[in-house]
C-alpha cells in the first residue's frame, strides 16, 4: 500500500502516519517529491481496514493498495525514475552509460589495454571480472583480490569507474573496498543472502536477471537490496534460456520496455551474453537503447580469439570503437545522449 499524502502535509503528520503504521508492526519508506510526498507502507501483513483507516488522517490524499509482490522497486511507490550516481556519472538520466571491459580479468597487461581502449572510445566504465563464476570447475574462475587490485590501477590510469561480480557475502567487504558497483551475476541473482548483504554495503549494485527468472522473480530479489536501505540498484537484462540453441541466450527486449514502466530503476542491457556472438553484440546493442535502456554493458578484450573466458562474444577494441558511434546516433534519435568518461583524478 502506498499513502500519497497532500501537497501542504506537515512532517508532523507524516510522523502520525508512521506511528500509527508502527502500532501495526509495519514500517513506512518515504519517497519525497516536488509536488508530493508518498509514503510506502512495508510488511508482511496489511490488515484489511488499514487503508481506510489511514485516509482519515490529516494530510493524507490518499491511500492505494499496490497488488504487485514487489513494493519498494514498483513505480506506484517511486514515481519519479531513480538515479544512481557512480563516481560522478548518473545513471538513469538522459546520457546512456557504455560499460565496457573484458570477462576476466588476466593480467596487468591486458585489463590497462582494454581499460586505455574503452576510454579511447569514449566507454563510461570500466567491467572486469576478479572471481568468476563458471559453469565447469575446471575453467578460469578468476584472479581472486589480485585481480581486483589490477582494475582498481586501471581506474588509477583511466579514471573509470569499475563494475566487477561479487559471488559470496564474504567477499562483499573485500570487493566493495576496489569497486564502485558490485555486480550481482545471473546464477546468484536469487542467492538473498547475497542480495541482503550488498543492500547492506551502501554501494550501487548491478543486478542482472537469472538464466530463467521471470520479470516479478528479477524485481523481488532487488527488493531484497532495496529493503536493506540500499535504493542504488541498477537493473541488467543479459538474455534468458530458452528453446533456441542458435545463440547462447534469447535477448529479451520485452523485459527493458516493461522494466521502464514498471519500476522506477534503471535499467541496463548485455548483448554480450545475450547473444554469445560478437557480432550480434552490436545491433542488439542499438536495439537495447532503442527499447529504452539507460546504457549497456558491453565485452570488450584485446585478443578475443586468446580470451581465458567469453572471446566469442567479446568485440575486439576496433569493433568497439566503430560501435560507440552508432550507440550515440540511436540515443540522439530517441532524445537522448552517451554519458561522457569522467577526468582523471590528479
Amino acid at each position: 500500500m502506498i499513502v500519497v499524502m497532500r501537497s501542504g502535509a506537515t512532517r508532523e503528520q507524516i510522523d502520525a502516519i508512521l506511528a500509527r503504521l508502527g502500532e501495526h508492526g509495519l514500517t513506512g519508506k518515504i519517497t519525497y517529491g516536488e509536488e508530493r510526498n508518498i509514503i510506502g507502507v512495508v510488511g508482511a501483513a496489511i490488515p484489511p481496514t488499514l487503508r481506510e483507516e489511514i485516509e482519515l488522517f490529516p494530510g493524507v490524499q490518499e491511500a492505494v493498495r499496490i497488488t504487485r509482490p514487489y513494493k519498494l522497486t514498483a513505480r506506484e511507490f517511486h514515481p519519479h525514475d531513480t538515479v544512481v550516481h557512480v563516481r560522478g556519472i548518473p545513471v538513469g538520466q538522459s546520457p546512456c552509460v557504455v560499460i565496457a571491459g573484458p570477462c576476466a580479468v588476466e593480467s596487468e597487461e591486458q585489463i590497462v589495454r582494454t581499460a586505455q581502449a574503452v576510454r579511447d572510445a569514449g566507454g563510461t566504465m570500466l567491467r572486469g571480472g576478479a572471481f568468476k563464476p563458471r559453469s565447469s570447475p575446471y575453467t578460469f574462475r578468476g584472479l581472486g583480490e589480485e585481480g581486483l587490485k589490477l582494475l582498481a590501477l586501471a581506474r588509477e590510469m583511466t579514471g573509470l569507474p569499475i563494475v566487477t561480480e561479487v559471488m559470496t557475502p564474504t567477499d562483499v567487504a573485500l570487493v566493495a573496498r576496489y569497486a564502485d558497483v558490485l555486480q550481482i551475476g545471473a546464477r546468484n541473482m536469487q542467492n538473498y543472502q547475497l542480495l541482503e548483504e550488498v543492500g547492506r554495503s551502501g554501494v550501487p549494485v548491478l543486478l542482472k536477471r537469472g538464466l530463467s527468472a521471470t520479470f516479478e522473480e528479477w524485481l523481488l530479489s532487488a527488493e531484497y537490496i532495496v529493503a536493506q536501505g540500499n535504493e542504488q540498484v541498477i537493473l541488467c537484462e543479459r538474455g534468458i534460456r530458452t528453446f533456441e540453441t542458435a545463440t547462447r541466450n534469447t535477448m529479451d527486449l520485452n523485459i527493458i520496455a516493461l522494466a521502464k514502466r514498471r519500476t522506477h530503476l534503471p535499467v541496463l542491457a548485455d548483448p554480450s551474453h545475450g547473444t554469445g556472438k560478437w557480432y550480434l553484440v552490436p545491433p542488439l546493442a542499438l536495439a537495447s537503447l532503442a527499447a529504452g535502456a539507460d546504457g549497456v554493458i558491453i565485452e570488450v578484450h584485446p585478443d578475443p580469439d586468446r580470451a581465458t573466458s567469453d572471446g566469442a562474444q567479446s568485440l575486439n577494441p576496433a569493433n568497439f570503437a566503430a560501435l560507440m558511434p552508432r550507440l550515440s546516433a540511436v540515443a540522439q534519435a530517441i532524445g537522448r545522449s552517451l554519458a561522457v568518461p569522467t577526468t582523471i583524478e590528479a
